[in-house]
């Protein structure tokens, strides 16, 4: 019987060691645990100091305001109203669903509308008095809207919706998410109101009593004013 001299082979398969983390991933791995670690400090307010170092500063480079014009004012505002409406816009498109194409802005609009008295349309032919200087009368024009004011630190948007493509296409905007369409809505609901409001009609009680008073004061005894002239 003969024995076999050959070596015997190790069928168990040969593990190879990991290859070494290159030079450039070690400090890109680096890099990055250390910026985790700082926004998490300075969103967690462990890190105080690095708030202020990251942190924004807002510089004012306006120039200078021009004046352009100067008008001489010859009316009296007599009254002041304030104003809010509850702004509900929605814009949809015809074949895409809202969470694709479409926006929905709920703003809250607050403002004031005054109501003046054109005191230079008042001619010689609209006041009257006597001899005796102790009475007069004027006709004065009815009392008018001046435009409705937006007031920006009291109007707000409560929320905003808008579809995939809006999003994207604010990224794309020199003024995204602007609320120029609701707040001219807000402007027409406000002025809308203030023609319903008697504004005006207080108004011209406000400058009657006014006009009453300063005429009194000058020695008129007797004052009356009329409107629609």
């Amino acid at each position: 019987m003969t024995t076999s001299t050959e070596p015997t082979r190790d069928t168990k398969p040969t593990r190879r060691l990991p290859g070494r983390m290159p030079g450039w991933a070690k400090v890109l791995t680096a890099v990055v645990v250390v910026l985790v670690v700082m926004f998490a400090g300075i969103r967690l307010s462990l890190l105080p100091g690095l708030r202020d170092f990251f942190g924004t500063e807002t510089h004012d480079r306006s120039g200078p305001a021009l004046l352009k014009s100067i008008q001489d004012m010859s009316r009296y505002d007599a009254a002041s109203g304030n104003f809010q409406v509850v702004v509900d816009l929605e814009k949809d498109a015809k074949y895409l669903p809202d969470a694709i194409r479409g926006t929905r802005t709920l703003y809250v609009g607050a403002g004031t509308v005054d109501a003046y008295v054109d005191l230079g349309k008042v001619g010689d032919k609209n006041v009257t008095v006597d001899q005796d200087r102790t009475s007069a009368t004027l006709r004065l024009p009815h009392a008018q809207l001046g435009k409705p004011a937006l007031d920006p630190d009291r109007s707000y948007a409560v929320s905003k919706q808008r579809g995939l493509l809006d999003r994207l296409g604010d990224l794309f905007s020199d003024n995204p998410g602007g609320e120029q369409a609701v707040q001219k809505l807000a402007v027409k609901h406000i002025g809308d109101a203030a023609k319903e409001s008697e504004l005006t009609a207080r108004a011209e009680t406000n400058t009657t009593d006014m006009l009453q008073g300063l005429l009194r004061s000058l020695g008129f005894t007797e004052v009356k004013v009329s409107y629609g002239g």
